[in-house]
C-alpha cells in the first residue's frame, strides 16, 4: 500500500476544516443529455472510471511516527468503493440550488476525500455533475486532472500560471538534516521577512479604507452557489481598448460587481476597499510530485469605492503588475512558504487558529482555474457550462472562482447562505459590470 506525507500546505488545509467550514473545492458541470437516462448512465460511467484513477483511491490518515508526528499521509484505500463517492440524485429544476446544499456538507474524512454528484435535469435535456475535492487532496489544476480522468478520454494540455519550483521537504533525506539546519534557519527568516511585507503593504493601503461587513459573517454552515456566463470576446474587447490582461479585466469586474451589490443592498461602497487574495500556481508542468497543492498568492485592494469603471480597472492592473514584479514568493505568497517551516504537530494544533486568521489576512478569495479549450464530454454528452467553486474561509461570506471554457467565461460564486441571501443580486451585478466596462471603452 503506497503512502506519502502531506506537504505542509496540504496539512494546513486538512487541519483548518470544521463542520461549518468544509475545505473542499469543486465545480458544477452542466451537460447536454442525449436521452432522459443520460444522467443515470453518466453516474455509472463515473463510478466505473473512478476505480481506474489512482489519485481518486487515495485516502488521508494520521501519522504519529517520529519526524512526522502529528502529520498526515496519503495512502491507497484498500477498501475503495467508487459507489461511496458517486451519487445519483432525483431530477431537479435548479442545479445551483442543489449544488449549494451539497456544497455545505463536509467530505467523509475516513475515505478518499472526493465526491461526484449527478443531478438529472427535470427538463430531460440536460444534467449536471458536482465534483467535490478536499483541498488537501488537490489544488485547482490537480482537481482538473482528477476530474478529467473520469470524463471521456481527451488529451489535456498542461496549462496555468508560470510555475515555480516547490520548496523541498527536509523529510526527504533525514541524514542531511544537521548540514541543512543553517539553510533552514536562513530560509525561515527570509520567509518571515517576506511575510512581513503583507503587514507593511496593508498598513500603507488601509489608511482611510475599510472592508465591508457584508464580506464577513458568523459561521452558519450553510452554502449557496450561483453562476454567471460572459462572452470572452467582450472581455477581450475591454482588454484591447485599455490594456492589461484578461485576468485584470475579470478581477476588475469583481470589484465593480461588489460596488453595485453593496449599494443595492444598502451597505454602501464609500471608502470600501476589500483585500482580495489571488492564488497563483507554483505547479511545474509534468511535475514528478503531482499530489496536493502547489500554491502561492497575490494580495490586492479591490477599488470598490471608486465610481469610475476604467479607473477601477487601471488600479487592478497596476496592483497586479506590482505583485508580478515582486514575485509570488513575497507578500501574500510568503505565507504559503511559511507553512513549510511549521512542524506537523503545529499544523494539527494550530489549524483552527489559522483558519480564523484568514479573515485578518484577506476579505475575499478571487481565483482562476484554467480549463482546456477543447470540448469535454461524459458518455458522449457535451459539457456546455462549468462553474468552479472555491472554499469559504472561516468568517468570510463570499468566494469567487473563474474559468474560461470554449469562448465563454464562467464565474462560480459560493456564499454563506444566511449572510448572503441575495447572491443572485451579486451575480446580476457581474453581468452588468461587463456591460458598463464595454460602454466606458466606447466613450
Amino acid at each position: 500500500m503506497t503512502s506519502d506525507l502531506l506537504a505542509p500546505l496540504d496539512l494546513a488545509f486538512w487541519n483548518m476544516e470544521s463542520d461549518r467550514h468544509p475545505m473542499h473545492l469543486g465545480a458544477l458541470g452542466v451537460f447536454t443529455a442525449h436521452s432522459p437516462t443520460a444522467g443515470a448512465h453518466a453516474a455509472d460511467l463515473l463510478a466505473a472510471r473512478a476505480a481506474a484513477v489512482p489519485g481518486l483511491r487515495m485516502r488521508i490518515r494520521d501519522v504519529w511516527q517520529p519526524l512526522a508526528f502529528g502529520g498526515a499521509a496519503r495512502e491507497t484505500d484498500p477498501d475503495f468503493d467508487p459507489l461511496n463517492h458517486v451519487r445519483l440524485h432525483a431530477p431537479t429544476a435548479d442545479f445551483h440550488a442543489a449544488a449549494g446544499r451539497l456544497t455545505e456538507r463536509p467530505l467523509e474524512r475516513g475515505r478518499p476525500p472526493w465526491e461526484a454528484h449527478v443531478l438529472p435535469g427535470e427538463d430531460g435535456v440536460s444534467f449536471a455533475v458536482l465534483f467535490k475535492f478536499h483541498h488537501a487532496l488537490a489544488d485547482g489544476l490537480r482537481a482538473l486532472k482528477l476530474a478529467a480522468g473520469v470524463l471521456d478520454p481527451v488529451d489535456l494540455p498542461e496549462r496555468g500560471p508560470r510555475a515555480i519550483e516547490p520548496p523541498r521537504s527536509l523529510l526527504t533525506d533525514v541524514r542531511r538534516l544537521p548540514g541543512l539546519l543553517p539553510d533552514l534557519v536562513k530560509g525561515a527568516l527570509s520567509d518571515v521577512g517576506r511575510a512581513l511585507d503583507i503587514g507593511t503593504s496593508l498598513a500603507r493601503s488601509t489608511f482611510g479604507m475599510r472592508p465591508s461587513s457584508a464580506l464577513t459573517s458568523a459561521p452558519s454552515g450553510t452554502r449557496r452557489t450561483a453562476g454567471v456566463v460572459l462572452d470572452i470576446d467582450d472581455v477581450h474587447r475591454v482588454r484591447k481598448s485599455v490594456g492589461g490582461t484578461v485576468n485584470d479585466v475579470l478581477i476588475a469586474v469583481v470589484a465593480g460587481a461588489l460596488r453595485r451589490w453593496l449599494d443595492e443592498r444598502g451597505d454602501g461602497s464609500a471608502g470600501v476597499a476589500p483585500r482580495a487574495l489571488i492564488p497563483v500556481s507554483r505547479r511545474r508542468p509534468r511535475t514528478a510530485h503531482p499530489q496536493g497543492n502547489r500554491l502561492s498568492g497575490y494580495l490586492i485592494r479591490l477599488p470598490v469605492d471608486d465610481p469610475d469603471p476604467l479607473r477601477r480597472l487601471d488600479t487592478v492592473r497596476t496592483a497586479m503588475i506590482r505583485n508580478k514584479d515582486a514575485g509570488p514568493n513575497r507578500g501574500a505568497g510568503a505565507v504559503a512558504l511559511l507553512a513549510d517551516h511549521v512542524p506537523a504537530l503545529g499544523h494539527r494544533l494550530g489549524g483552527p487558529l489559522v483558519g480564523q486568521a484568514a479573515r485578518l489576512w484577506f476579505d475575499i478569495l478571487v481565483t482562476s482555474v484554467p480549463l482546456p479549450g477543447l470540448g469535454l464530454r461524459l458518455g458522449g454528452n457535451q459539457l456546455t457550462e462549468v462553474y468552479p467553486f472555491a472554499p469559504l474561509a472561516p468568517g468570510q461570506s463570499l468566494a469567487v472562482a473563474i474559468s474560461t471554457y470554449r469562448g465563454r467565461v464562467h464565474y462560480g460564486l459560493v456564499a454563506d447562505a444566511q449572510a448572503v441571501p441575495d447572491l443572485d443580486v451579486f451575480a446580476r451585478a457581474v453581468t452588468d459590470e461587463v456591460e458598463t466596462l464595454i460602454t466606458a471603452c466606447r466613450v
